[in-house]
This record gives C-alpha cells, structure tokens and sequence, in this order.
C-alpha cells in the first residue's frame, strides 16, 4: 500500500479525505515516505510530519501551521494541501518538524465560517466554559491545543513557530497583514519580519492583550512565535486564484526545506500598526457608526465618531485611526472591532 493510500484511502489528495470525513473520529494511522520522513495522520484535517534524524535542520525550528479555522477561508487551505501532495510527490523534502492543522472540517465542508460558535474565540481555555460544554467545537479546540502542547514538548530543544492562515470576510485596504499576539516583554524577531515580508505580507498590526485566538494560545503558552495572518478574500473552494497566494506558498516551503533566511528583507519595509482602542458591544444602546461594507484599514479622520451608546462613546484622536475586522453582528461584551495607528510613516490608505 502506497503512502497516499495508507494516510487518504480512496481520497486524491488530504483536503478531499478531510471534507470526506469532517464529522469522523478517525483511528490514528502512520506512514514512512520514501526518504524517511514519518507521517502520523493524528486525527481527522491533523498531520504530524517528522523528517529522519540523519537530516539537517538548518534553522534549528519546529513549524506548527494551521489554516481553515473558519471553515470557510479556503485559499489557505489549498495551499497547505499542495504543499503536502508536493511533499508525497517527492517534489521537495522535509527539514523540520511539523505539525498541520485544519481546524474545523466540520464547517469547511459545510462552506461556512463556523457552525455552533466562532471556534477562534475558543482557545487559551476559552473553550472550558459552560455554555461551550457540549459543542463539537469546543471539543476540537480543546484538541488542537492538546496535539499543539504535544508537539512543542516533543521539539522542546527547537526554536516554535506559528502561523496561523486566514483569509478575511471582507475587502482590506491592505490585502495582507498580519497580527502578531500580546507577549509582555515581546518583540518581533527581525527574521520574522523578513519572512512575512518574503510571504508578501505588508502590515503587521501589533495586539494590545491576550486573546482567545489560536496564535495567542500558542504564543503565550507554549512561548511560540506565533501570528496570525490575514492572506486576501474568503471565497469558496475551487473559486481561489491560487498565484496570489505563491508568496506564502513559496516563504513556507522555503522554511520546511530548511533553507536559510531572505538576507534580502528589510525588516523596515513593513508597516506596523498598533492598536488604539478596542470597540465593544456594550448593550441594547450601542450604535456603530461605521458602515457594514467597511474594508480593513478604512481611515478615519480626527474627531470621527466611531461608536456610542448613550452614556459614552469614542473619537478618533488627533491622528487618524483606521477600522480593522468591524463586525456590528457580535453578542454584547464581544469585539466590534479594533481602532488601530501606523507606529511608523507609512499609513493606511
């Protein structure tokens, strides 16, 4: 039995068997490539991947990547899925651990974001409350924070990083971005932002607090470098161009072949934002000014109102401040979206 048939069955390909079984407890089942490498097929849309021991690890680094926690942000999806039929092609050779996650299969193949509740406000515990108790996705981010543990403990003398793939629900003034979680004491590595930079992405906005997300798990808690990062426009699968997702594509499998850093980058090319302010649901009351079609990274002049309620309600300062991720379709207590500021020059347009 081949390396394809022994991990996917009938399936063509990793993605085609994950949508196949999205609501399957599937056994875990292992496989050897060719040249060595150790593929566990841990759970259901999860792969561990271990190159032999004999091989050079360059960059002396664990990758966890993950895409398709909203199941309906494919084009990422889609890339991992090439890069591993390239992989079991023998089109390229692994250097470093990894571990792959696509993370709701469930929704994915239902074409929506989430089904029972934003599996990406679940992590760093959230998934332990009460009303949680018996979703399906709840279940799954427990999971993936449990293999996520795994992996760091097992690679526990290599550099971690994480990169968490989306795609965004609408337009964006900066097609892609990234966000890096709240660490105290934390700062970008300058080889982070050359791989971001080699991944086209731009801009890097600069959490103000830890969060619920997937990469602020992985950060905080198993001291990753971790980000989320925004690559385009959700669509549906099979409606994705996929060349204008080759930057991610090609700084990923430059990483996973082991080949060393983009000398070329230049860190200061990026523009860093921070953020400003953080607009809540506070209530029945609550008016968000902002309009629905609104892309990320809209700029707002100084004094613009942004949001009120009747009791208080918040101005941009005497710098214009841009809109990223507005959602007026939130439960009370929960993000609107966040008022940002470029810290260097260049600015949002």
């Amino acid at each position: 039995m081949n390396t394809l048939t022994h991990l996917f069955g009938t399936s063509p390909d990793w993605l085609s068997h994950t949508l196949s079984f999205a609501s399957s407890n599937l056994p875990e089942t292992t496989s050897q490539l060719a040249d060595g490498t150790h593929v566990a097929r841990i759970a259901n849309g999860v792969l561990w991947l271990t190159p032999p021991v004999e091989r050079d690890n360059p960059n002396h680094e664990a990758l966890i990547v993950s895409a398709g926690v909203h199941g309906n942000e494919t084009a990422p999806i889609e890339v991992l899925n090439g890069l591993v039929s390239g992989l079991l092609a023998r089109e390229w050779r692994l250097a470093c651990p990894l571990l792959l996650i696509l993370g709701n299969p469930p929704a994915m193949a239902a074409g929506k974001r989430f089904l029972d509740v934003n599996m990406n406000r679940l992590f760093n515990g959230a998934h332990e409350k009460a009303e949680y108790a018996d979703l399906p996705e709840a279940r799954r981010a427990r999971f993936i924070e449990e293999i996520c543990r795994a992996f760091a403990a097992e690679h526990a003398s290599l550099a971690l990083s994480h990169y968490d793939l989306h795609t965004a629900i609408r337009t964006s003034k900066q097609e892609r971005f990234a966000l890096y979680p709240f660490v105290a004491g934390r700062s970008v590595p300058a080889g982070q932002c050359a791989f971001l930079l080699e991944a086209e992405v731009r801009s890097l906005l600069l959490q103000h607090k830890k969060s619920t997300v997937l990469s602020s798990f992985s950060s905080s808690q198993l001291n990753a470098e971790s980000f989320t990062i925004e690559l385009g426009k959700a669509r549906p699968f099979g409606q994705n161009d996929l060349q204008r997702f080759h930057g991610i594509k090609r700084a990923l499998l430059r990483r996973l072949c082991g080949a060393l850093e983009q000398s070329s980058q230049n860190p200061e090319q990026l523009t860093v934002f921070e953020v400003v302010h953080e607009v809540l649901n506070t209530g029945p009351g609550f008016r968000f000014h902002v309009p629905d079609d609104a892309s990320n990274f809209t700029l707002y002049p100084p004094g613009t109102v942004i949001w009120e309620d009747g009791e208080s309600c918040y101005r941009v300062g005497a710098e214009a401040e841009a809109i990223v991720f507005p959602n007026r379709e939130v439960p009370v207590g929960q993000r609107v979206g966040l008022m940002v500021r470029a810290r260097n020059k260049r600015q949002a347009g």
